[in-house]
Parts: structure tokens; sequence; C-alpha cells
């Protein structure tokens, strides 16, 4: 056979093999990721938003012991039941439901302890719950600042010094912060404090508590967002900090990569397109070119709006 015809045969199946093989592999490391929470106790800090209940769905499919927290008991209720239609009764577990209200401190030693009862230990702990102000700082009410940071620091804060004695007494267990690339990086007009503080906090508790055989990892993202498939073109120019797609990043895209980082466990995700890490490293390296950036990016918004 002519050599040439051989190349041209040859280069085609080369390509479908090649394709076929990183297919099957991811196929492969997906299923292996998903049933790695087989067996474990995974509780879910917010497990009514979008984000919670797509980590539900995965972890309840994938046979771990679920624990699902929220502020409504009845739609607690309601994502308990939705788990349990669509699930085989025999390879799942019925999820236990806890109230957990971040912004309620005074509540939150009887939410743990209400946890901790359910299996008596846990594995893992995702905290995935948050709350956003958008306003200029000085129209902020210090009453808004503190609810702010109630629900983004001194609540998840609270949550995991409490579950860490247990944890430790096992020497195991995985820490999941999900926060806002707000936490590594400010933006004017969004309320960065309290996304800064839980940040620092779990990136100073990995070191203290890896010799217990803990592991603490954090995910950053730009946001989550359901209609993250589509939208309109951002109107400011540190508004595209926060574009991937144009309206975030979609629940189960978020799951996949929590899944994958309780399974690689890795210390730090950030799931953002290249305009925001270089932000992040312009930040480090050039302040001074990042703080210019920024205040033209307001007297951009300023102007968009007034148009």
């Amino acid at each position: 056979m002519d050599p040439t015809w051989t190349t041209v045969l040859l280069v085609p199946c080369v390509v479908v093999l090649t394709a076929g093989f990183f297919y099957l592999y991811g196929a492969i490391v997906n299923l292996v990721s998903k049933t790695s929470v087989r067996n474990k106790v995974v509780v879910v800090t917010d497990a009514l938003s979008g984000l919670g209940k797509e980590c539900s769905g995965v972890f309840h499919k994938g046979g771990a012991r679920l624990i699902l927290c929220g502020k409504s008991w009845e739609k607690l209720e309601e994502l308990a039941d939705e788990l349990a239609n669509v699930s085989d009764p025999t390879a799942t577990f019925p999820p236990k439901l806890v109230l957990l209200d971040f912004g309620d401190l005074d509540s939150m030693p009887e939410a743990i302890a209400e946890i901790l009862d359910c299996y008596g230990c846990l594995d893992v702990l995702i905290f995935n719950s948050s709350m956003k102000a958008r306003a200029p700082a000085q129209s902020l009410s210090l009453e808004v600042d503190k609810l702010l940071m109630d629900n983004n620091y001194f609540g998840p804060v609270t949550l995991a010094k409490g579950v860490l004695p247990s944890m430790i007494s096992r020497r195991s267990g995985h820490l999941v912060l999900v926060n806002s690339i707000q936490g590594k990086i400010a933006v004017p007009f969004r309320t960065t404090s309290s996304k800064h503080a839980v940040q620092a906090f779990f990136d100073s508790l990995r070191a203290e508590v890896e010799e217990y055989g803990i592991s603490v990892s954090t995910i950053s993202h730009t946001f989550i967002s359901r209609a993250a498939a589509g939208g309109s073109a951002p109107k400011s120019l540190w508004s595209l900090l926060y574009t991937r797609k144009p309206l975030g990043v979609s629940p189960d895209e978020a799951t996949a990569e929590i899944v994958r980082t309780l399974n690689n466990k890795r210390r730090e995700v950030l799931i953002a397109p290249s305009l925001p890490k270089m932000a992040i490293y312009a930040r480090s390296f050039f302040p001074n070119v990042f703080f210019a950036i920024m205040a033209a990016g307001v007297k951009s918004s300023a102007a968009s709006e007034k148009m």
C-alpha cells in the first residue's frame, strides 16, 4: 500500500483512539470521584441554594450520609423528599436535616450539637452559604456590616471550631470553603471584608490542623448562577472580573469542582477565567497598577449608569 494512503488512514485512527482514551479516562475519574463519598458523613451548610441542591443530589446518589442544613425546615423536608423520590433506597441513606442560620449566632451551639448527634462524627463539611450586598460603602449601615460578618465569617468560623474537636480525635476530616473570588481580591461596591476574613481564617487553619490528618480546601469562584449559560455583556470595566460565562459559574460546574477537590484534596482551587486570575497577580506584584484600574472601573461604571 502506498505510504501516503497509510498515513492518511492512520492519522484519523490515532485521533479517534486518543479522544476515546481521554473520554474513558475522564468517565472513570468522574465515577471514582462520585463514589469517593460513599458511606461518608457529609454536611452541606446551605442545602437550599442552587449549589447546595446540586451537591446534595450528587452526594446522595454517591451513597453519602448527608446532613442537610438550611434556614427553612419545610424546604429542607421538601428537598429530602425530592432526593428520596429519585434514588434507590437500598443504595442511599435518608438525609438528616438540621436548621442552621449563620446570622443567628446564639443558635449555633444547638445546631452544632445536632450535627454531631446525627452520626456521632462527620467526614466532610462544605461551607457554601453566604450573604451578599452591593452598594457604596458609605451607604451601608453598621447593622448590615455586622450581619454580613455574622453570615460570612463568624457563623462558618463558629461551626468549624465546633466540629474540629471531633475531627481531631478521629484524625481525619475535610473542610471545604466555597467562597467568592472577592475573598482574594477587593472589588468596588462589593462587601468583600467578610469574604477576605473567612478566606484568611481557613488558610491559617489549614496549617494548624494538617498534623491531625485534616484537610482544608478553599474553592474561589466568580459567582454561582443558574443562568450561567447566557446573558448580556458586562457594563463596566471592573465587572469583567466576574466574567467566565456572562453570568458566572453554574451549580453543576461548581459541584463537579467540589467533587474533584474532595477526591484530590487540593488546598486551593480557583474557578475563574484568565482576567480575574491576572487581577489577583497584579494586586500582589503591581499594586499601583491594580488600584489605578479599579479606580478607572468605578468611573466607567458611573458613566454607564448615567447613560
